[in-house]
């Protein structure tokens, strides 16, 4: 009970200075003594908290809340995170709670989900200004000084014809430099860079990171100006993704968090652990084909892992470069084959490296350049393998639809597993005679 009330009296105070403090401040509770809190607070501070939070993490305390309380507080936030909380949420407590939403919201909400997951409808907010064609400058001054101190953010104004479509956007100084009877379509920039409700968050991140915009207008086919995606949105998007597919990667969910159930993390890691218990028992079974020759030849026992290991780091290196490359659109099919031949040479010429390297060692270290010899055409042979199932794997992956990121490194390291391990054992199985 302390613990409670010491962590209520700090996101108190959070809330009224720095609402995000307060988001982080819940984060380090489980989520039943977050969602406690919540229900503690009154609904304006728990809704800003809630407002700061990560989509995930808003949703996993909203499916805990009493379902009166949750949709007091989905009135309170932004259309744009009661939507993102919304896709987050199990579907029956979703359904509960929409149908206890105005139905304006709840239409509202239903809109924003309808868009593609990470596409600007779903990352886009109504938090701008636009004012029609005709009014004059001195109108839009007048209209921007009584909103100076509001929540509204002040980067652009917007122009709009009667039918709500974007045809401009003002430029505050020269705005404020022109004279004051003029109407605003006169000092408009009327080349406006806007993008589809359903432009993909890659194709938002290239656009940002060309034109350093604030914020990127969203206009429907006809024109009409829907909302605005702040970079800031893209950022928080990014990094949620980037932390989501680290998790992908190596075969847990995307859901999943620290605070999470023991349940949850059981159900959502046991499957893709049975998947690697399978690959594990084909790289073995490579091993018990050779296990005759193994027992006549104990010493290479010894370098199986060193080279197994060698290939999964190097094929993970390719890994997250192509899933980077993905990630930032700088892989299009027009390069994927080039890609893959680069990796495949770095893959040659860091086999022959190491391979080299694995050569000596074994030499001096066993007193045999035969069985160096066969280590390290072995490692090059790796080497290649991981270069080759780094690239080739998450590309196939996103060609039959796949998330690329989800567990790749699984299949990655069983490639590099089993072409290691035949590689060096089948060597040694054909040059035994000179072995033993």
């Amino acid at each position: 009970m302390k613990k409670i009330e010491a962590a209520l009296t700090v996101i108190r105070h959070f809330i009224q200075t720095d609402p995000s403090r307060a988001a982080e401040a819940l984060e380090t509770l489980g989520p039943a003594d977050a969602a406690h809190i919540l229900g503690l607070l009154p609904e304006a501070a728990a809704a800003a908290a809630l407002e700061s939070q990560q989509p995930q993490k808003a949703a996993l305390l909203m499916a805990r809340l009493p379902v009166q309380r949750a949709a007091a507080l989905v009135q309170r936030l932004s259309p744009r995170q009661a939507a993102a909380v919304f896709s987050r949420m199990p579907e029956k407590p979703a359904r509960r709670l929409v149908a206890l939403l105005p139905k304006d919201l709840a239409a509202a909400i239903a809109e924003t989900l309808a868009y593609p997951a990470h596409s600007a409808g779903r990352l886009m907010h109504g938090d701008f200004l636009s004012f029609r064609v005709g009014l004059k400058v001195e109108e839009v001054i007048s209209r921007l000084r009584q909103l100076a101190h509001g929540q509204v953010p002040l980067s652009y104004c917007y122009v709009v014809d009667e039918a709500g479509r974007l045809v401009g956007v003002l430029n505050m100084r020269d705005l404020l430099l022109a004279e004051s009877s003029v109407p605003v379509e006169t000092v408009m920039i009327t080349k406006v860079l806007k993008v589809s409700p359903f432009t993909d968050r890659e194709e938002l991140v290239a656009l940002f990171s060309k034109k350093h915009f604030l914020t990127m207008p969203v206009a429907d086919n006809d024109g009409k100006l829907l909302g605005v995606v702040p970079t800031a949105n893209i950022i928080e998007s990014t990094e949620e993704e980037a932390s989501e597919d680290i998790q992908l990667l190596f075969g847990a969910s995307a859901e999943e968090r620290i605070s999470s159930s023991t349940w949850f993390k059981i159900t959502r890691r046991l499957p893709w652990l049975t998947i690697n218990l399978a690959t594990v028992f084909l790289a073995g079974a490579v091993v018990s084909f050779f296990e005759g020759l193994i027992a006549r030849v104990a010493v290479l026992a010894v370098f199986l892992p060193i080279i197994a290991g060698q290939g999964g780091n190097a094929g993970t290196q390719t890994l997250s470069v192509v899933i980077r490359g993905m990630l930032m659109r700088e892989i299009a099919p027009a390069n994927a084959w080039h890609l893959v031949k680069t990796e495949v040479l770095v893959g040659v010429a860091n086999g022959f490296a190491t391979g080299v390297i694995t050569a000596l060692a074994a030499w001096l270290w066993k007193g045999s350049p035969l069985l160096g010899l066969i280590a390290g055409l072995a490692m090059i042979i790796t080497m290649i393998a991981a270069g080759l199932s780094g690239a080739l794997i998450p590309l196939t992956m996103k060609r039959l639809g796949y998330d690329p990121a989800h567990s790749s490194g699984i299949f990655v390291t069983t490639v590099t597993d089993v072409t290691g391990f035949f590689s060096f054992l089948g060597l040694a199985w054909l040059l035994r005679d000179k072995l033993m």
